[in-house]
């Protein structure tokens, strides 16, 4: 596993053997980054159940203004320190003033709880829990009406590819998805309903 482009490029990220963390491969994240943008300079991105936070360090290797990665096992938040670290965007890399990425060690839930507290809106949000967990439609809906999107976001789940994906969840509306062997990519868009607001 590494990052495949930009400042970090060909960095080697730590993983944890014998756990549930599953690791995006290479090849999916590749696949992602290649329909987002290359180029990641001024994004807003949010990276849910983070892991060994790949997918958020790749962001920031290609020039994302922020990453919120957001992880309760504590042994993947330390292999997410180590990871940063490694990539040069820990604390001894920017230092801690002008850090653009944070960590928030909760449950998803109650993570999208704080971050609307806090009035952020994200560009892009990836969505990977663990494949058996049954985790998809309680983050997804949740995150559909947490007031962190817009009608510029996009949200993409990581799945099984047997596990289909419902094609709506409240207001996230499925746009595109891709298979990648025993993985899927599944594109939302967020869509505002006539005569309602988020705010």
């Amino acid at each position: 596993m590494r990052v495949i482009a930009g400042t970090a490029r060909g960095t080697r990220l730590g993983s944890l053997k014998g756990t549930r963390i599953r690791p995006t491969l290479d090849r999916v994240k590749e696949s992602f980054f290649n329909k987002v943008g290359q180029t990641l300079e001024g994004v807003v991105f949010l990276d849910l159940f983070a892991g060994t936070g790949s997918m958020g360090i790749e962001a920031l290797s290609r020039g994302a203004q922020k990453v919120v990665f957001v992880e309760n096992n504590h042994q993947a938040q330390s292999l997410i320190y180590s990871n940063l670290e490694r990539c040069h965007f820990g604390p001894d890399g920017i230092g801690d003033d002008a850090k653009n990425w944070v960590l928030l060690k909760s449950s998803v839930l109650h993570a999208l709880s704080m971050l609307r507290e806090k009035e952020i809106r994200f560009d892009i949000v990836y969505v990977d829990p663990p494949f058996a967990d049954g985790l998809y439609e309680e983050s997804l809906k949740e995150l559909a009406c947490s007031g962190l999107l817009d009608e510029s976001s996009i949200v993409v789940a990581e799945h099984h590819h047997k596990n289909v994906l419902p094609k709506k969840y409240g207001k996230l509306i499925h746009q595109y998805e891709r298979k990648l062997g025993d993985s899927c990519l599944s594109y939302y868009r967020w869509k505002e309903e006539p005569g309602i607001s988020e705010k």
